[in-house]
């Protein structure tokens, strides 16, 4: 009896040990497809929130390039017409400048022998240094420049680009022949050395030289510019570089309160008509030296001057100390000749009676600084370098 019952309550126990098993079976697979669920509906919510996120950011993306394309073209917009605005008051104060040119010519060819005309030549080297800067001007507002008709020789140029600067009188040049610039090249070259011997006399003491001399390398003619400046650090170097290169071309209103056209006109210049300038070098001086290689496609040789074969004085004054056979007619009678002008002679100044100048600036320098300025605009005005007219 005992051990049925017993053996009962096995059963029993068993019984009910299974049926617990059952519902715990039950129970962890509802909530393993509980979980299930709330892992996949995560993963939905997780996939919809990327996909909101990519839309959101390509909006965003978009939003912004739109921005930038809105605010680049206004920008331009902006810098196209303060250039125009820029370039038109450039163009009138070159026609200015040009038109003071010319009356300063005629002045100076009217009454070329009056005391006044060293301070006329004062003003016509002020005027020059104005119309230097507003061509520069006009060139940053993309403005071209104005071309010749003929070549000049490479020495004209320079001693051209000489007269456009502040203190010229301490430009040294060295004597060069045998070079011609073509006519396309002569006005940006003019400018750009221009420029650079302004930068040379604007960063140098004011009685240091600054030397102009000219090599021939292989198929390259290089104007070589040596001051005696501070000269420039590494950082200075590299933002003179990316500027001469001409493929960093900055904005009107990156240029500051107190803009500095040189190096962005140079740059420009060079990337236009095909030099290169660099001024990375360091001079004997210890300052800068800038050099412009001009490519063989700039120049060309110019023939040499045939000498003036000139009589002797001797033989001259002879000739002008004897009375000259007339000529005659078949029947033995005197012709009549034209009436000769008297030769002009050049009047002593005495003692005292000559204008006052300073020792670094003589009429004679002068004299040819103006022929040059003139000569430089003037695009077939004959050069008179050397003549008496100085």
């Amino acid at each position: 009896m005992n051990q049925d019952v017993l053996i009962w309550c096995l059963v029993a126990v068993a019984a009910v040990a299974v049926a617990a098993v059952a519902v715990l079976v039950v129970r962890n697979r509802a909530l393993g497809n509980r979980k299930r669920q709330a892992e996949a509906e995560f993963t939905r919510q997780r996939d919809e929130a990327e996909r909101r996120l990519e839309f959101a950011e390509a909006e965003l993306r978009r939003f912004q390039r739109e921005q930038a394309a809105v605010i680049s073209e206004a920008e331009h917009e902006a810098e196209e017409r303060t250039k125009a605005v820029l370039k038109g008051a450039a163009r009138l104060l070159q026609s200015l400048t040009a038109e003071e040119a010319t009356v300063l010519g005629q002045i100076q060819r009217t009454y070329g022998g009056h005391p006044v005309l060293t301070d006329l030549l004062d003003v016509h080297h002020a005027n020059a240094q104005m119309a230097r800067k507003s061509e520069g001007i006009a060139v940053m507002c993309g403005a071209p420049l104005g071309r010749r008709s003929r070549p000049a020789s490479v020495y004209d140029v320079v001693r051209n680009a000489q007269s456009q600067i502040r203190n010229f009188q301490r430009v040294e040049i060295m004597q060069f022949n045998g070079i011609a610039l073509k006519a396309s090249a002569v006005a940006p070259v003019a400018l750009t050395v221009a420029e650079l011997l302004d930068n040379a006399a604007s960063f140098s003491q004011q009685d240091a030289p600054i030397e102009v001399t000219f090599q021939r390398v292989q198929n390259n003619v290089c104007i070589v510019i040596d001051d005696a400046g501070v000269g420039m650090n590494d950082e200075d170097r590299q933002a003179a570089t990316e500027l001469l290169s001409g493929d960093l071309a900055p904005r009107l209103s990156q240029l500051g309160t107190q803009p500095k056209f040189g190096f962005p006109v140079v740059g420009l210049l060079a990337r236009q008509y095909g030099f290169a300038v660099d001024v990375t070098g360091v001079s004997r001086y210890g300052g800068v030296r800038a050099v412009v290689r001009l490519p063989e496609e700039l120049w060309t040789t110019e023939e040499a001057p045939q000498p003036v074969q000139e009589a002797p004085v001797s033989s001259i004054r002879s000739a002008e100390g004897r009375p000259r056979a007339r000529a005659r007619t078949v029947h033995g009678l005197p012709v009549r000749g034209a009436r000769k002008s008297p030769i002009a002679s050049v009047a002593d100044d005495g003692d005292g009676a000559g204008v006052s100048r300073p020792p670094t600036l003589t009429g004679r320098s002068l004299g040819g600084l103006q022929r040059g300025t003139l000569s430089g605009r003037t695009a077939d005005a004959p050069s008179t370098e050397g003549s008496e007219e100085a």
